[in-house]
């Protein structure tokens, strides 16, 4: 049997039953596009959060207090939030450790900000002039805090875009007013560059102050909360965030680094662990969507396995005139393979459409990759096969007599 006749035969007997056709194929459609749209979220969800770990700095490790109890990230609840890092520490780390471009020592808590007639509550961050630097934050307006407002222990503040319209009203000229934190004012000198997000740690929602007068006038204490080192490159992170450590456990008199009262964290780490999170939740959601892939083949041979027992008058004829066992074979085979590749094409096309509306309302900026795609079309093609196997092998195996004789 040539396979220009297999073909037209087999498009002959799915257009006699168009509505089931469809049907069937409805299965595969919505399996396809699932998986594709559900793998393209994810890998859009890992892009985002990898370039929001990106956006707090370059080649980084940040330094926090907290008691360690043992390797690696376990480190107690108070992470953060204890009291064992000072400037002297800051002071250690640049004199000390080689390859680092930069270092920003800060001392972060929330407060309630208030300008006139309105009032906001937000991160209030004691910094140094080098944060800008280490923690790629770009002044919009103004000009962001200088060694001279440390030294000077001025009252002056860099605030956010999210924070200035909270405060001043959206897109106001800020610069030059007077914001109110902890009974004390300060001048608004600069607006950072958006950078983009929302909830509780907004980048956009942040006050900047010198990291001199958040230790006089809101800590109180000579504290920090947090060190962040950036390395002058990729390849250096390691040895730096190794060097740091042994400085620090220097620096407090610790010789047990299991009994360490900080913290290190390097990005690339972060980016990690990040990646392996959404990496495992877009192999379970592709995975969940995938039964329904599963449900999409039964549906394919629970109709060829009607199309067989409809044809069966048709399928003895057939043999009496002829037609081998592999021929028979071929034809119903090849019906299942055409009905699962047109709902695979179809389901690419929709998952596409998803992944396509997801991103154009900016919900999340998604990424449909040329794997996802061949997955789906192999995956499509073995539903094919592997469904539309036994319902072949019936028909290929009815004895033409009986056939012949079927009511």
């Amino acid at each position: 049997m040539k396979i220009q006749d297999i073909l037209h035969e087999t498009y002959s007997s799915l257009s006699a039953n168009k509505a089931r056709s469809g049907l069937t194929m409805l299965g595969i459609i919505i399996g396809i596009a699932s998986v594709i749209a559900m793998t393209a979220l994810g890998a859009g969800a890992q892009s985002s959060i990898e370039a929001s770990i990106q956006s707090i700095g370059s080649n980084l490790i940040i330094v926090s207090p907290g008691a360690q109890r043992g390797p690696g990230f376990q480190v107690s609840a108070g992470r953060g939030s204890a009291k064992s890092l000072t400037l002297q520490d800051v002071s250690a780390i640049s004199a000390q450790v080689s390859n680092v471009r930069a270092v920003a020592p800060e001392v972060t808590s929330r407060y309630q900000v208030t300008a006139p007639g309105t009032n906001t509550n937000t991160e209030v961050s004691g910094v140094t002039s080098t944060y800008s630097d280490v923690r790629n934050v770009t002044v919009d307006e103004g000009s962001f805090i200088t060694d001279q407002n440390v030294n000077d222990i001025s009252k002056v503040a860099v605030i956010g875009p999210t924070a200035r319209d909270d405060l001043f009203g959206v897109g106001s000229d800020a610069i030059g007013q007077t914001i109110r934190i902890k009974q004390q004012n300060f001048k608004v000198v600069g607006i950072t560059k958006s950078k983009g997000g929302s909830g509780f740690n907004n980048p956009d929602d942040y006050v900047f102050i010198p990291i001199s007068t958040a230790m006089r006038f809101l800590s109180g204490d000579q504290y920090v909360n947090a060190i962040s080192i950036s390395a002058t490159d990729a390849t250096s992170t390691t040895q730096v965030q190794a060097d740091t450590t042994s400085i620090l456990l220097n620096q407090h008199h610790i010789s047990d680094p299991t009994q360490a009262d900080f913290s290190t964290l390097n990005q690339a780490d972060i980016i990690a662990t990040a990646s392996s999170v959404t990496g495992t939740f877009t192999t379970l959601l592709a995975a969940v969507a995938g039964i329904s892939l599963i449900v999409g083949g039964i549906g394919i041979m629970n109709m060829m396995l009607t199309t067989v027992t409809e044809r069966t008058r048709e399928i003895g004829l057939r043999k009496a005139i002829g037609a081998k066992k592999r021929d028979i074979n071929l034809q119903f085979l090849a019906e299942a393979i055409l009905l699962t590749f047109i709902g695979g094409t179809l389901g690419v096309i929709l998952g596409w459409l998803i992944s396509f509306a997801v991103t154009y309302f900016k919900i999340l900026e998604t990424s449909v990759s040329l794997s996802s795609v061949l997955l789906a079309f192999g995956v499509s093609a073995l539903i094919g096969i592997v469904f539309g196997y036994y319902p072949a092998r019936r028909a290929s195996n009815l004895n033409p007599i009986d056939a012949l004789r079927y009511e």
